[in-house]
């Protein structure tokens, strides 16, 4: 139980580092606004497109007498707006660092360089080539996601169970791979490919749940991500230092130089 409040303490450490380098926060920010006028327009193209879908999509139903016909067309249209809404809310991460991983990708390196004295890993790789792999990865991670989503959401009409044990569940399942698609830009760095960093983030399940799923939370008003993205860059980037064991070689590299300490005597 100890690592949950220690991953949530990586969120707000990096929410810190983030507000304490105001170039970084800065740039940080753009990709999620780029990436919320996006949304936004979709989402508003769906709620005036979704009546006119559900009604193409239920020919069997125009005969219906009223009220039958409107309450069941009215409810599919709800249900339309709401899986896009929900789709929305587990692909915004995704899509916000794909559109941003150059951006991203500078502030994880310049965390590692502040915590590490300098050096930061680096993949080697070309800017197309991370992009392509960030995409295909995430493609997969919201595959899964949205496979959970789905189930989770028919689970949710189960009486009693569906409005208490389902929602903390679907949460929980968000906030692994919000934590996973966060963690990426930082292990992708290190070459890590996407099985080996589901291994590592399983490893250590409650640090990386006590991280994703406050942010999961939050995340839920998309407004809200966009200003906490940065941070929740520069987090995951600490948290996978401690995942790595490289928080603790840097504390005992620390240790070994400083006066007194690791030098023979005279």
């Amino acid at each position: 139980m100890r690592d949950l409040g220690t991953g949530f303490g990586y969120l707000v450490k990096g929410q810190r580092w983030a507000a304490g380098h105001g170039t970084s926060l800065g740039i940080g920010l753009l990709p999620g606004l780029i990436t919320l006028v996006m949304y936004v327009g979709a989402l508003v193209g769906l709620a005036y497109g979704a009546d006119d879908f559900v009604g193409w999509a239920t020919p069997f139903a125009d005969g219906w007498g009223s009220p039958w016909l409107g309450l069941f067309r009215g409810f599919l249209t709800a249900l339309v707006f709401a899986l896009g809404l929900f789709l929305a809310v587990i692909s915004f991460t995704a899509v916000t660092l794909l559109v941003g991983q150059p951006f991203y990708e500078k502030l994880s390196a310049d965390v590692d360089r502040a915590e590490s004295g300098g050096e930061a890993p680096e993949s080697g790789l070309s800017l197309a080539r991370e992009l392509w792999i960030s995409a295909r990865d995430s493609l997969r991670i919201l595959v899964r996601v949205a496979f959970y989503g789905l189930l989770l959401f028919g689970l949710g009409f189960i009486p009693v169970i569906g409005q208490s044990v389902i929602p903390a569940i679907g949460f929980c399942v968000t906030g692994f791979f919000l934590a996973e698609e966060l963690t990426a830009v930082a292990l992708q760095r290190r070459g890590m490919e996407l099985r080996p960093r589901l291994a590592l983030l399983r490893s250590r399940r409650l640090l990386v749940l006590g991280f994703g799923v406050p942010l999961a939370l939050a995340f839920v008003v998309p407004l809200v991500a966009v200003f906490l993205m940065p941070g929740a860059v520069a987090g995951a980037t600490l948290m996978v230092r401690d995942l790595l064991g490289e928080a603790a070689e840097a504390e005992d590299d620390d240790a070994a130089t400083a006066p007194g300490l690791g030098q023979p005597t005279a």
